[in-house]
């Protein structure tokens, strides 16, 4: 006998997946050891300074990134380790509260499982280093993009997919 619709069967309720939460977890598992086996790999295979041309716009490169994007307080005197580690802490415990929230809300979650990976991945760095390991090197006519590595990628197409998603949104509401 049933006890009547519950709230996510009820007409108009979101939709949660059949899997709920868990995809979202596995990419973000995904992109965490990707980013990591690559740190690896660079690691112990470069001084830090050294690189090597792939094309005439890119070399694989060894740096460290004691700051945020950019290089962003790479200069402060340590605190911002802890800052950026405190910040990607808690970033991670909100992202997955909002997972939790919205699991059938595809293009939303993936934006969010690749923030997690690539959050997750940078703080893994902060705590074991002391900095982030950076390693894609693009350049053109002797000026260089900062170095940058897997998780910032995953970070930016989380931010991208973010504001595709709220775009959608807005022009269903329009």
């Amino acid at each position: 006998m049933s006890a009547g619709p519950t709230p996510a069967t009820m007409p108009g309720a979101p939709a949660h997946g059949r899997f709920g939460i868990w995809p979202w977890l596995a990419l973000a598992l995904v992109i965490f050891i990707a980013d990591q086996w690559t740190k690896t790999l660079i690691l112990g295979h470069y001084r830090l300074g050294d690189y090597t041309p792939i094309t005439g716009f890119f070399n694989i490169v060894r740096a460290h990134n004691p700051g945020a994007a950019f290089s962003f307080l790479a200069g402060a005197s340590g605190w911002q380790r802890w800052f950026f580690t405190v910040i990607g802490v808690g970033a991670a415990v909100l992202i997955i509260w909002m997972l939790r929230s919205h699991p059938g809300q595809r293009l939303f979650s993936f934006a969010l499982a690749c923030i997690l990976g690539g959050a997750v991945g940078n703080v893994i760095d902060r705590m074991m280093h002391g900095y982030v390991v950076d390693f894609l090197d693009f350049h053109w006519a002797g000026n260089h993009f900062p170095a940058f590595n897997l998780a910032d990628s995953a970070i930016t197409l989380g931010a991208i997919c973010l504001i595709v998603d709220e775009l959608r949104r807005m022009r269903k509401r329009a």
